[in-house]
């Protein structure tokens, strides 16, 4: 196709063309949104009749610098420049030892393996695992009765850890699993948050536990210090790795580089993606010295991880975050936004808890009707959010955000609980004299109003619980 062909199919396309096209040519995977968006700047977005949203998922936690960041930018345009964008992992490049001595210096770890997405970074961490627990054995041990044994992997419950299958077999949601069952075999589900059942679950025969500091796609659930803390004597004395997944916690999200920083712990492996590229496919696992020993050339690899031009563009987001004070933007105003969350919880019975950290955060709502509306009204109103693990409201805004975007998402989210509210009450009205009629009414909006005095009980204290990390 010729730039001006290009050119032409841009201005042309539209959101009925694009869906029709896509329609015929591709897996139905996605629940798309109804919207075609063609450009982006700072923490908006645009769609192809130029209306313009503020986006507070950020490509699902993906861009953390907004859109259209120079830093960004001028790293690309500088790549591009000198043609070279890929050479496989069998030659050097200038950016692959700085961006994971960066990496490393941030994480407290030793060693960086470069990959293309967060799921290939849990594959890898989880073959890393399964190598280090036969390099400690030995070669005799190997021989042993039982030895092979020592491969099982611990995860908790409500976790998201990625779609391949390594991943899913760690991966909770049965929704996501089961269709593809078998999985890995030796994976064994904690209770979330729950010690004595890590206690009871983690052994000799474990080589390691996987746990997200902050659980993403489950809900915005923090894990608790004390969880963390007796997971990584557990892991020690059973001779087992920590794996954290902090591919969407990671990399400044919560407010400090990496969510397990707040708890004072050292994992073993760590898997990092979605801010780390710019919107460019990028992952890693960083990892111990110690541990990496029982990687040796041919055991692992990938063709695409960690080329020139994702990697330069990945040490100026880092570089970004650390010149312009985000860490601490971050901090101060995740304060903001989950305070402004909490005012609209005292006001909305519909609100039951506000859960996260730094600008990782989570709406529950009373129930998944109300959820569903939330996320698809959002958008008429010029706000994207995300609906998740059905009743959760994700909050993922790029760390750019200002008091007065906050301040616009809250407006919205306050009009739109309003109108749910008023709408459900004035269905419930019309129905009231008619019990076969009133059973037509969504089961969920049923519950909201059956319920509003507990959820009101609930919304004055949703903020005294899950104070944890």
């Amino acid at each position: 196709m010729t730039a001006s062909a290009a050119t032409k199919h841009e201005v042309v396309a539209t959101l009925a063309s694009v869906k029709k096209a896509e329609a015929g040519t591709l897996l139905p995977t996605y629940d798309r949104y109804q919207v075609l968006l063609r450009r982006g700047r700072g923490v908006y977005v645009y769609d192809a009749e130029g209306r313009r949203y503020l986006d507070f998922l950020s490509g699902i936690g993906v861009n953390a610098l907004g859109y259209g960041h120079p830093a960004i930018v001028r790293a690309i345009e500088e790549q591009v420049a000198r043609g070279l964008l890929h050479t496989s992992n069998l030659f050097f490049h200038d950016y692959q030892a700085e961006l994971a001595r960066k990496l490393e210096a941030i994480s407290g770890l030793d060693r960086a393996f470069f990959t293309n997405s967060g799921s290939e970074a849990v594959e890898g961490a989880l073959k890393l695992a399964r190598a280090h627990a036969r390099l400690k054995a030995g070669t005799r041990k190997l021989l042993r009765p039982g030895f092979q044994k020592k491969t099982h992997v611990v995860a908790l419950e409500n976790s998201f850890h990625g779609r391949t299958f390594a991943a899913l077999s760690t991966t909770w949601t049965k929704k996501y699993r089961a269709p593809f069952a078998p999985l890995m075999q030796g994976v064994r589900f904690v209770k979330f948050n729950d010690v004595a059942d890590l206690e009871r679950k983690l052994d000799a025969s474990v080589c390691a536990l996987i746990v997200e500091p902050v659980q993403g796609e489950g809900g915005i659930h923090n894990v608790s210090r004390e969880f963390l803390t007796r997971a990584r004597a557990l892991t020690h004395k059973h001779g087992a790795l920590l794996i954290a997944d902090e591919i969407q916690s990671g990399l400044g999200r919560t407010g400090k580089w990496f969510a397990y920083q707040h708890a004072g712990i050292r994992p073993d492996i760590v898997t990092i993606a979605k801010p780390l590229g710019g919107g460019l496919p990028l992952g890693a696992f960083l990892t111990t010295d110690a541990v990496a020993k029982a990687i040796k050339p041919g055991l692992h690899g990938t063709t695409f991880g960690g080329g020139p031009l994702t990697c330069a563009v990945a040490l100026a987001v880092l570089s970004t975050i650390e010149s312009e004070g985000l860490l601490r933007h971050v901090a101060n105003i995740g304060a903001y936004l989950r305070a402004r969350l909490e005012e609209l919880q005292a006001r909305h019975a519909l609100v039951r808890e506000i859960r996260g950290l730094g600008l990782m955060i989570g709406v529950e709502l009373a129930d998944a009707e109300a959820a569903k509306f939330v996320a698809r009204e959002a958008m008429a109103h010029g706000l994207i959010v995300n609906r998740t693990h059905e009743v959760v409201i994700r909050l993922l805004p790029p760390f750019i955000i200002e008091r007065k975007h906050v301040d616009e998402l809250v407006r919205t989210l306050d009009q739109l609980l309003r109108r749910y509210a008023a709408e459900t009450n004035s269905e419930r009205r019309r129905l009231a004299g008619n019990s076969s009629d009133l059973a037509k009414v969504p089961a969920g909006r049923r519950r909201s109003q059956s319920s509003a005095a507990t959820n009101v009980t609930n919304a004055r204290t949703g903020a005294l619980r899950s104070k944890s990390i």
